[in-house]
């Protein structure tokens, strides 16, 4: 039985998850969760109260591959080049890549791009990227979870898993069937909510500091995966 992960994204920047080029990945933040979800686990991002968004969903994937850090900087230059961020780059979704992180000479480097060197021992302690080429991103148009699916909702730090158990089928039919979802599978009609803020305005230092406090504290919650 697939595991649903559900947690709340305290910022949406199009960096994690990064829903662009055809592919939804999470490569950096929630390091307890990327350790530990597998090939078919779907996992949901929910919205923050400070944003007015609580209760909705933000986006949700259904994990097709996990790959390591080198193992996924292999792909992106391959495959994805454009979730290598170039932060002087004209396109918002090329300053917003998650690809941060390179081998060179047997050690893992830190590229320029959303997090800094704070966010290097939290991100690489995460292990994986996940990538799911079955995803919903709604960003700025999240969509409301319908009653008997509000238990999912993790506000604050850490993540649900075990406790989503018995609503995980309901979940992913809810998601699948729903007339207003269907339009979203594998398109991003929904801007990430933080986008311009973080990366036209020039404020990824608030992003990679929000995410170091927030995975740290991540690390320090007793999961039981």
């Amino acid at each position: 039985m697939a595991t649903l992960y559900s947690y709340c994204i305290p910022v949406d920047d199009g960096a994690a998850p990064n829903p662009y080029w055809g592919v939804c990945t999470l490569a950096i933040c929630k390091p307890v969760i990327r350790r530990n979800a597998k090939i078919g686990d779907w996992v949901v991002g929910t919205g923050s109260k400070k944003y007015g968004m609580q209760n909705k969903v933000v986006y949700a994937m259904k994990i097709t591959d996990v790959k390591t850090l080198k193992e996924y900087d292999n792909l992106c230059k391959i495959k994805y080049p454009n979730k290598i961020p170039e932060l002087s780059n004209k396109d918002l979704r090329r300053r917003a890549g998650d690809c941060i992180y390179f081998y060179e000479k047997g050690k893992l480097i830190q590229r320029k791009g959303v997090h800094a060197a704070g966010n290097y021992s939290t991100d690489t302690n995460g292990k994986n990227v996940l990538l799911s080429e079955y995803f919903f991103y709604f960003g700025d148009q999240p969509i409301e979870l319908p009653i008997e699916l509000l238990e999912i909702v993790k506000q604050g730090q850490g993540h649900k898993s075990r406790s989503n158990s018995k609503y995980a089928n309901t979940f992913i039919e809810w998601i699948e069937t729903n007339s207003r979802t269907k339009n979203y599978l594998n398109k991003h009609k929904g801007v990430p909510f933080l986008l311009e803020q973080t990366f036209a305005k020039g404020n990824t230092n608030h992003s990679a500091n929000c995410r170091k406090k927030e995975a740290i504290e991540d690390e320090l919650i007793p999961h039981k995966c």
